[in-house]
């Protein structure tokens, strides 16, 4: 053994005292992330979500945290607002109010005060609360994300030089 590989050796024995392996156990990993797939993993997130939004800004109706779940799955499942209003057996009127106060505005509301109250609230957050709920409820993250790469995977650089002068 030369100098150089001795030297490396006595550095490995030391860097893991002597046992001669330098790999550990995995512990769990910690975070925030929340099983997809667990439903009710889902619904507490989201109820979580909404006590924090509940927090921050007056909501405008009393609708308890199981009604605002069912109200925001049932959004992401592209249910009307009439529909929602029968499944928690509750009026149309107090369907949108709760809505907007989740900042869960549709395409086709009209630019009336409270719909323009909503759009500043989640302006505010930077739509993080409304974005948590899509990230839980919807596969658009991770559809985003993969077409974002599909896109940007560099081959667009590297295949910039290439003659394509093909004679067939």
């Amino acid at each position: 053994m030369d100098d150089k590989t001795a030297e490396l050796r006595d550095i490995f024995l030391d860097a893991t005292d002597g046992e001669g392996t330098v790999t550990e156990r995995q512990a769990e990993r910690r975070g925030s992330l929340v099983d997809v797939d667990d439903p009710e993993a889902v619904d507490k997130r989201v109820r979580d979500l909404v006590a924090a939004m509940r927090e921050r800004d007056d909501f405008d109706t009393d609708l308890d945290a199981d009604a605002y779940v069912a109200l925001i799955r049932g959004f992401y499942d592209g249910d009307d607002d009439d529909t929602l209003a029968d499944r928690l057996e509750t009026g149309r009127e107090t369907v949108v109010r709760a809505r907007l106060d989740c900042h869960l505005v549709r395409e086709d509301d009209d630019e009336t005060p409270a719909v323009a109250a909503s759009r500043e609230r989640a302006v505010r957050v930077n739509h993080r609360f409304r974005d948590a709920f899509a990230g839980l409820l919807t596969d658009d993250d991770l559809s985003d994300r993969l077409a974002s790469d599909a896109r940007e995977d560099g081959l667009r650089e590297a295949t910039e030089d290439i003659e394509t002068d093909v004679s067939l």
